[in-house]
């Protein structure tokens, strides 16, 4: 396979390809850890400190922050799910998933939330600072497999390189019954596990087109999508890992896909195909997706429809993850 270098210099689709292909659909344990990059306005709670830098400047914004220097900012959305994320490393010898921090801070503030995270007990000691310039040339160098943010434009800058981005809501979920313990992920399946074909054919052909489609090409696995490519089964294989005496594993993964019968069976033939097997489906049609997140009991969800995004958003970390045209 040639290699297809990016804007940024980088051919990412081709290394991580490699490395998962090497030893069949599934990675090994070598190919762990799974790496996650996180922006600070995701990770901590520092929208006081944004404001002033939109209504009175960068100069401003520094001023504040280094008089807040020892002033530890509290836990923002993406706490919870982040502090999940690292979780899985405990008591188990090896580094399963990596977090670093991805920001457009200068450098200087890396004192400021470094110390948030050695507070908040968070495994993080990694980072790119970026003095305003994107970060997706830093996700790339970090290997990242799922970068979350709240900057749209950084959100696009990694997806078009081949790394899973989602633009993440800043409002708090309200509380519902997810578990307390462990990480249940949800992702919607075209255009985020699955590549955007289908997609395509349904915004351009209708419903009745898209189903022939797919009832004719069922046993035809779908290219993946940005998050299909690495983040879903690094995933897999924590989840496998994880596995218990009871076969129970703290991690969970659910499929919450607007895709419904005739079409259902390509989906879970194409993850079948990956070796990625699911703890949950629901095949819901145009209907929204936020109670059926609140029944599993989700900790984040990942859409391609900022409609669905929203609604989510309400009980559940909830991550936009634009197609690209």
């Amino acid at each position: 396979m040639m290699q297809r270098t990016t804007k940024f210099g980088f051919g990412r689709d081709h290394e991580v390809h490699s490395r998962l292909d090497a030893d069949g659909p599934m990675a090994g344990e070598a190919a762990l850890p799974l790496v996650i990059g996180v922006s600070t306005r995701v990770l901590f709670d520092l929208e006081e400190e944004h404001c002033v830098f939109v209504e009175s400047g960068a100069e401003a914004y520094d001023a504040l922050q280094r008089k807040r220097e020892d002033a530890i900012p509290a836990p923002g959305p993406g706490f919870d799910v982040i502090r999940r994320f690292t979780a899985l490393n405990r008591g188990t010898g090896i580094e399963r998933v990596r977090v670093v921090l991805l920001s457009k801070n200068p450098p200087d503030h890396a004192v400021r939330l470094y110390a948030a995270c050695e507070r908040h007990c968070l495994p993080i000691v990694g980072g790119s600072f970026t003095c305003g310039r994107s970060v997706a040339p830093a996700a790339a160098a970090w290997g990242v497999d799922l970068f979350l943010s709240s900057d749209e434009p950084d959100v696009r800058a990694a997806l078009s390189i081949g790394i899973a981005a989602a633009r993440m809501s800043l409002t708090k979920p309200e509380p519902h019954d997810a578990p307390t313990d462990g990480l249940h992920v949800a992702l919607d399946g075209d255009s985020v596990i699955f590549g955007s074909e289908p997609d395509r054919i349904f915004d351009s052909e209708g419903l009745a087109v898209f189903e022939r489609h797919e009832r004719d090409h069922a046993r035809i696995p779908i290219e993946p999508g940005p998050f299909g490519k690495t983040f879903l089964r690094k995933l897999a294989r924590i989840r496998e890992l994880g596995r218990d005496e009871n076969s129970a594993s703290p991690v969970r993964i659910s499929l919450i896909t607007a895709r419904n019968a005739p079409a259902h069976e390509r989906a879970i033939r194409t993850l079948r195909a990956w070796g990625v097997t699911l703890d949950e489906a629901h095949f819901v049609g145009s209907r929204i997706k936020a109670p059926f997140l609140c029944a599993a009991g989700a900790h984040i969800f990942f859409d391609d429809r900022d409609t669905q995004v929203v609604s989510a958003g309400r009980f559940v970390s909830a991550g936009w993850a634009p197609r690209s045209v």
